[in-house]
């Protein structure tokens, strides 16, 4: 997937500041980095339940699912609205 522009003025309309954007996007992408290594996790240990004969499907280039960076797929969940969070008071 190629580099697409940030239309800042969406993002201006869904943040006071481009600081808050910014760390709000940050929180997603971290939050989404957690799910899948949750999720690889939970895959390993299935597969760690496994006996002597049976069988570990081994991935291949067919098999392969490619997966957006999780920047990117927070970006996408901010500028969608996709995103909730808890604006802290200064001070």
């Amino acid at each position: 997937m190629g580099l697409k522009t940030i239309p800042f003025r969406e993002v201006e309309e869904l943040a006071k500041n481009m600081y808050e954007a910014v760390a709000v996007m940050f929180g997603q992408a971290r939050n989404e980095l957690q799910e899948r290594i949750v999720n690889k996790t939970i895959l390993e240990h299935q597969n760690d339940d496994l006996d002597v004969f049976d069988e570990v499907e081994v991935p291949t280039p067919e098999t392969y699912e490619e997966k957006d960076k999780v920047t990117t797929v927070a970006i996408k969940k901010f500028l969608d609205g996709e995103v909730t969070w808890r604006k802290t008071k200064p001070g």
